[in-house]
């Protein structure tokens, strides 16, 4: 196995659930059904104030840089709000800061990639629905962000492992991030009263 092989088995395996995460109910989950341009932005900041928390908290060139994008988007993202106090990490930052060694890092890294790339697509749309076109670029533009860290990550990887075994670890790191964020949506939506299958 290498790194690229890796990638499309995790977007396989977990293919619905990412699938789902980038849907629009995903970013109505995320706001409780408060679908304000307040409450979508105060999402994406824990998101990105709690990630970044975490990655500074890893040794490695992919965690630091990883760490600075988080912060750089969190700067942004809170330029558009009066005042924000962090709160609750997301059940997929929870998952990544859960990770334990070189390895699995790398995985829950690539996996966190997946999740927030999907919604910040999602935030984008909504902006843009909203006719605020320059916050809608901003979350646009941290789809290359992402990118650049997943792929950092990837590469690491294959320096990194020696056997399938460690590359099924990454995986497994990787899956159980997406697998915690496609959870809370889950409960989230079903506590709404909404059906949290049907793609939309």
């Amino acid at each position: 196995m290498d790194s690229a092989e890796l990638l499309d088995i995790i977007e396989q395996e977990v293919q619905t659930e990412l699938s789902r995460l980038g849907s629009s109910k995903s970013l109505y989950a995320d706001t409780e059904g408060d679908m304000d341009a307040e409450p979508v932005l105060r999402a994406a900041a824990d998101n990105a104030a709690t990630a970044a928390e975490t990655f500074e908290g890893w040794d490695g060139e992919v965690f630091a840089d990883a760490a600075e994008h988080a912060r750089s988007h969190y700067d942004d993202i809170v330029a558009e709000l009066d005042d924000h106090e962090t709160g609750d990490p997301p059940a997929a930052v929870t998952a990544l800061a859960e990770a334990d060694g070189e390895i699995a890092q790398l995985g829950a890294t690539v996996g966190w990639t997946l999740v927030v790339e999907r919604k910040s697509t999602q935030s984008s749309g909504y902006f843009t629905g909203q006719a605020q076109p320059g916050t809608a670029s901003t979350f646009r533009s941290f789809g290359d962000d992402y990118d650049a860290i997943r792929e950092a990550a990837l590469d690491v990887l294959d320096d990194a492992c020696d056997s399938e075994a460690e590359y099924e670890q990454a995986q497994d790191a990787a899956t159980a991030v997406i697998e915690a964020a496609y959870d809370e949506y889950f409960e989230t939506l079903e506590s709404l009263g909404m059906n949290p299958k049907p793609v939309c």
